[in-house]
C-alpha cells in the first residue's frame, strides 16, 4: 500500500456500491431501513448546510447515549459553539434527535454518515472544523481522511476489537495501518484492547476505561413502584425471551407477587415476543396499552404477571422501579452482552450470563453483578436473597481529561 490508498479505495467503493445496489433497492422494503438506507447510500437529505467545530460519530443507541455527557460539557465550555452527529442506525439516529435536536436546535446537526463515496461532498463545510471523535470500532476510512484533509483532530474513542473482530482484522494488518494513519489518538477501553489495536497499526494508544461510565442515566418519567417484587428481563435477544419466561414462570408458581417485565432489544421484534407469550399461555399486556389506559401521571397499573416494554426510551424508566435486571444479549453467544452499568446506577440484584466479550471493560465497573450459565437462571430467583445490590465504581475527573485532549 502507498500514500494513495484513499484514492484507489474510494474507486473499490464505487464499484462494491455499483455491484450492491440492487441489494440496497431490496433492503428499503424493510422498515427497520426506512429511514437509514435512503440518507446513507442514496443522497437523501445529504446535502450539510452547517458548519460544524466539533464532529461525533456513534454506531447507534447505546453508543450516541455514551456521547451524552460529553457533547453537554462542551456546550457547558462553548454554549455557541456547533457539533455534528452523525450515525449509521434508525435507533441512533433518533436517540440523537431526541437527545440534542430540541434542547439545541440551531447549533447541533444530527445526519445519517453518508456511505463512503458521498463523504468528500461534505469537505468544504469542514473548514472550521477542530476535532472529529469516533466511538468504538467504527473505522470508516473517508470519514477519518476528509476530517484530517481539513486539519482536524482526530479520535477514536471507547475502541475496541473483540475477539471475533481480532480474528478477522489481524489478516488485513495493513488494511487497518493505512485507516490508523489518519487518527492522532486512540483511547483504548482495556490493555488488551491497546496491545490489539497497536497491533493493527494504530499509534498514541492510552487506555482510558469506558465512557459510557461517565453517562449517569436519567429517569425521564417516574413511575409508581409497584408493590410486587419487578423483575426486568432488559434488551433480550432471540432465544433468551424463552429461557427468561421458563425461569420465571417456576419462580411465580411460588412468588405468587412478583412481575417480569420484558423488554426486547429491538423494536421490530415486540409482536415475536407477544406471539411467544400468547404461545406459552402467559397472561400479559404490552406497556404501551397500558400507558394508553392510564390518566399519564405516572400511575401505571403493573397489574399483569408479564409486561412486554414495547416502547422506546422506557428501559432507565423500569430500571428505576426495578428490583431484580436480567440483562440479555448474555445468554446466547453471538452478542456479547449489554451494558452493565445503567442498571447497577439503580442499586439492583444484577444477574447476566456469560457471553459477555464485547462488554468486559464495562462490567469491571460494576460490583455485585453475578454470571451464571443460562440453566442456572431459574435456581438464581430462587436464591435472590443471597445476592448483593449491584453499585458503579467511578472513574474520578474523566469527563475533564477527555474533553482536555479534544477541545
Amino acid at each position: 500500500m502507498h500514500s494513495r490508498f484513499p484514492f484507489f479505495y474510494f474507486l473499490s467503493c464505487i464499484v462494491v456500491y455499483a455491484i450492491c445496489l440492487p441489494l440496497l433497492l431490496l433492503s428499503l422494503i424493510r422498515s427497520k431501513h426506512k429511514d437509514s438506507i435512503p440518507r446513507r447510500f442514496f443522497g437523501v437529505s445529504l446535502r450539510l448546510n452547517f458548519e460544524p467545530e466539533f464532529w461525533f460519530h456513534a454506531c447507534s443507541f447505546g453508543e450516541v447515549r455514551s456521547l451524552q455527557p460529553l457533547i453537554n460539557a462542551i456546550f457547558v465550555k462553548k454554549p455557541h459553539t456547533k457539533i455534528l452527529i452523525t450515525t449509521i442506525t434508525h435507533t441512533g439516529f433518533h436517540e440523537a434527535t431526541r437527545l440534542f435536536g430540541n434542547s439545541h436546535t440551531t447549533n447541533v446537526c444530527v445526519k445519517f454518515l453518508p456511505f463512503e463515496i458521498f463523504l468528500p461532498l461534505w469537505a468544504k463545510n469542514l473548514t472550521s472544523l477542530q476535532s472529529l471523535v469516533v466511538t468504538e470500532a467504527e473505522l470508516w476510512i473517508m470519514l477519518f481522511f476528509i476530517a484530517k484533509k481539513s486539519r482536524a483532530k482526530t479520535f477514536l474513542i471507547n475502541a475496541r476489537i473483540s475477539d471475533k473482530s481480532y480474528g478477522n482484522y489481524k489478516y488485513l494488518k495493513g488494511f487497518y495501518k493505512e485507516i490508523f494513519k489518519n487518527i492522532d489518538i486512540v483511547l483504548a477501553q482495556s490493555t488488551k484492547d491497546k496491545k490489539r489495536l497497536e497491533e493493527l497499526g494504530a499509534h498514541s494508544v492510552a487506555v482510558f476505561g469506558n465512557i459510557k461510565i461517565l453517562n449517569i442515566p436519567k429517569v425521564s418519567t417516574i413511575y409508581n413502584k409497584p408493590d410486587s417484587l419487578v423483575i426486568l428481563a432488559a434488551s433480550t435477544h432471540m432465544g433468551e425471551e424463552e429461557l427468561i419466561i421458563s425461569a420465571f414462570v417456576k419462580f411465580h408458581k411460588s412468588n405468587q407477587d412478583s412481575i417480569l417485565l420484558l423488554a426486547p432489544r429491538h423494536p421490530e421484534r415486540f409482536t415475536e415476543v407477544c406471539q411467544i407469550l400468547q404461545k406459552a399461555k402467559l397472561d400479559f399486556k404490552r406497556f404501551s396499552d397500558l400507558v394508553a389506559q392510564s390518566n399519564l401521571d405516572g400511575n401505571i397499573a403493573f397489574n399483569y404477571p408479564v409486561i412486554v416494554v414495547d416502547k422506546l426510551g422506557e428501559l432507565i424508566n423500569m430500571y428505576n422501579i426495578s428490583d431484580v435486571v436480567i440483562l440479555g444479549g448474555s445468554f446466547v453467544p453471538k452478542v456479547g452482552g449489554h451494558n452493565p452499568l445503567e442498571p447497577a446506577y439503580f442499586g439492583v440484584k444484577l444477574i447476566s450470563g456469560k457471553y459477555i466479550y464485547n462488554q468486559q471493560a464495562l462490567f469491571s465497573y460494576v460490583r455485585n453483578v453475578i454470571l451464571i450459565e443460562s440453566k442456572e437462571l431459574a435456581t438464581t430467583l430462587f436464591s435472590l436473597d443471597s445476592l448483593g445490590n449491584s453499585e458503579v465504581e467511578f472513574k474520578q475527573n474523566a469527563l475533564e481529561e477527555i474533553l482536555g485532549l479534544i477541545m
